[in-house]
């Protein structure tokens, strides 16, 4: 048996009122997405437990088989499990953003898109300034894909890095057009010294020459996410089955690793419109001839809904019926499989964040009949006969075939 999991990140929305009141879902040319749909399984999930943000680290680690109330201990150690940087217990790993701030606001979240080449170069050049500035500076920047980086601070104790782990921080793209005095941590010692490090960020990046010639420049770093590195079960240990992990963004490839899954790197998968679609239809192919289970996560949709951009989320449904979905469904007509279909979260159009509602989701059983699902989409899996449950059981309805 054969087993994949596609999740078109941020997919779901509300209705948008250029699409006639129907939501992306809903107007998208879906046929093989829609044929799993009809002869399949519908209902809702939701991957966010009720005491966590509905971010794609807490929902993708759900879908991964891991609750994370059990297991979550922030973003940016999910980060870090993806590049393999070694951490200690006292080691707080951030997430770290290139954004534009222009009068104190949250202007730009990504510093419009910069390229992971100049990006890395300003990680570097910060790593410099601090370092000179501040000999015995506890901190370092790690460059990641475009305006994703890392930022790890090595605590005194493991009570610091526990009362550092516990400040609320916010994710840049939840507070764009805000004021950022707006939505600092807080006033003990630790939070002041993160965000003196990311208001003097601005003295090096303002002048650099890479944000000279920016019309968006990355003149800030914000540090959110932060967390110490978690512990996994493995998750061949766990299920019994083997699994592999095809996606652009560093954050599932960390919670991949730290599960022991393969991670399979696609040429070309960016994590944002310019994904290459075909080549994770292709990966994704070769990957199931090796593989039990195969999760592949595109994240165009998500970056749709930040950007409300309707034409580019309908787009980026279509694609992934067209070069994913299709594809590796055909190549599997001739073995038994199941497979799933579900966003790990909404990220409406109207909103520009994510939202924590119920997605729809779809189980299809290339042995089975399906229910009256009528179409993957908030409507089409209503009549479906799947019983809501976290998003942390999905694994397990998969294997057991109990839906």
């Amino acid at each position: 048996m054969k087993y994949v999991i596609f999740i078109p990140d941020g997919a779901s929305d509300y209705p948008v009122e250029e699409l006639d009141g129907k939501t992306p879902l809903m107007v998208a040319n879906t046929p093989n997405i829609d044929k799993l749909a009809k002869e399949g399984f519908g209902g809702f999930t939701n991957n966010v437990p009720d005491a966590y943000t509905p971010g794609s680290d807490v929902a993708n680690m759900s879908i991964f088989g891991y609750n994370p109330a059990d297991y979550y201990t922030g973003r940016g150690p999910l980060e870090a499990g993806s590049e393999g940087i070694p951490t200690t217990p006292t080691d707080v790993i951030f997430r770290c953003n290139t954004i534009f701030s222009e009068d104190d606001s949250m202007d730009d979240f990504n510093a419009g898109h910069i390229s992971t080449e100049e990006a890395a170069e300003l990680m570097e050049g910060l790593n410099e300034f601090f370092t000179s500035k501040y000999p015995d500076f506890k901190g370092k920047f790690y460059s990641g894909v475009s305006y994703r980086h890392l930022f790890i601070y090595s605590c005194d104790s493991i009570e610091d890095a526990e009362v550092l782990s516990s400040i609320k921080t916010l994710p840049p793209h939840d507070i764009v057009g805000e004021k950022l005095a707006d939505n600092l941590f807080g006033d003990c010692e630790l939070a002041q010294e993160i965000q003196q490090i990311m208001f003097e960020s601005r003295e090096y990046l303002e002048s650099h020459e890479i944000n000279k010639k920016r019309e968006i420049p990355a003149n800030m770093v914000w540090l959110w996410g932060q967390g110490v590195t978690p512990s996994l079960p493995n998750f061949k240990e766990t299920y019994g089955i083997t699994a592999s992990v095809i996606t652009g963004v560093d954050l599932l490839k960390g919670i991949g690793n730290f599960a022991g899954m393969n991670i399979v790197n696609v040429p070309g998968a960016t994590g944002y419109f310019d994904t290459d679609y075909k080549q994770k239809g292709e990966y994704g192919i070769e990957a199931l001839k090796e593989t039990d289970l195969l999760l592949i996560h595109i994240e165009a949709p998500d970056e749709a809904g930040h950007a409300q951009n309707t034409e580019e989320k309908v787009k980026a449904i279509e694609r992934i019926d067209e070069f994913i979905v299709g594809p590796i469904v055909e190549s599997l007509k001739d073995e038994d499989f199941r497979a799933a279909i579900l966003p790990d979260h909404p990220t409406p159009i109207s909103v520009g964040t994510h939202t924590r509602d119920d997605v729809p989701l779809v189980i299809y059983d290339s042995n089975l009949d399906g229910d009256e699902c009528e179409s993957f989409d908030e409507e089409g899996v209503k009549k479906g006969s799947l019983e809501t449950k976290p998003g942390h059981f999905l694994i397990q309805r998969l294997i057991s075939g109990e839906f």
